[in-house]
């Protein structure tokens, strides 16, 4: 099974390119599965229902979000209705929508986790017992199992991804922005990178336009953080995932500018 994960896709260009890219190689059977993380799709800050939408017809089976999850209101009853929308799975039990979902596929299910970081983020419950207890008690799960570690510190997604290596199909770090080159087939068989890098404007500060984001640092005083517009790119990585052990083959980092897409 061939399965495209997309790193952190920032605003409108991030939107136009993970469709551009997503959108081609699904069409041209070069995957079977697409995943990506959407926290920042609307403007940099959230997701609303209608680009969730746009997103799922553009190619995407299933969407993560994180920090920014509650940032657009209109986002909150949606998640009770599009479970393939998943906010931090180790959020309070009590918050909207789920942190888990199984799909589907002709090469048969997969699921998809997403979880959140504690280590420089606002506080959650603890990610590795959310994902320990989800493993050993939920039946409805596929052979194939994509985590999403939205985390800060890249020590917490290491850990995270030796802690479930041999026990998921892949672990993802999500939420710096920056695609790191530590991508790799742990020893038990599970794929990991600690950041799939972001799907949006290069030519910026993570995704914003430079001179407010400078303005910012250089003054200390308020800012609008615009999101940027130039060298578009799609960021994230192409998995070759055996379906029936569920363990990764292969790990690829993709980076596609605007324009050169497959």
């Amino acid at each position: 099974m061939k399965i495209l994960v997309a790193g952190d896709m920032v605003g409108s260009p991030g939107r136009t390119m993970f469709a551009r890219v997503a959108g081609k190689m699904k069409s041209a059977g070069e995957v079977d599965f697409v995943v990506a993380n959407a926290e920042n799709a609307a403007g940099g800050r959230g997701i609303t229902p209608a680009l969730a939408g746009e997103l799922f017809q553009a190619g995407a089976d299933v969407l993560t979000l994180g920090d920014h999850v509650w940032d657009q209101k209109e986002i909150v009853g949606y998640l009770d209705r599009e479970p393939r929308l998943l906010r931090g799975a180790n959020m309070a039990s009590a918050c909207p929508g789920k942190g888990w979902v199984t799909v589907d596929t002709a090469k048969g299910a997969v699921t998809v986790i997403s979880l959140i970081g504690r280590v420089f983020m606002p506080p959650n419950d603890c990610p590795f017992q959310a994902v320990d207890r989800f493993l050993n008690s939920v039946e409805r799960k596929g052979r194939v199992i994509i985590v999403d570690m939205h985390a800060e510190a890249t020590s917490e997604k290491i850990a995270m991804g030796r802690f479930l290596d041999g026990r998921v199909s892949a672990v993802l770090g999500t939420h710096t922005h920056v695609q790191t080159a530590d991508e790799a087939i742990l020893p038990k068989g599970t794929a990991y990178l600690t950041d799939l890098g972001m799907t949006g404007p290069k030519d910026s500060v993570l995704g914003r336009d430079v001179e407010s984001v400078l303005r910012k640092f250089v003054t200390g005083m308020p800012s609008q953080f615009k999101v940027a517009t130039e060298d578009v790119r799609f960021e994230g990585a192409l998995l070759d995932v055996d379906e029936q052990s569920g363990k990764a083959k292969r790990i690829q980092r993709l980076q596609v500018a605007f324009g050169s897409e497959p």
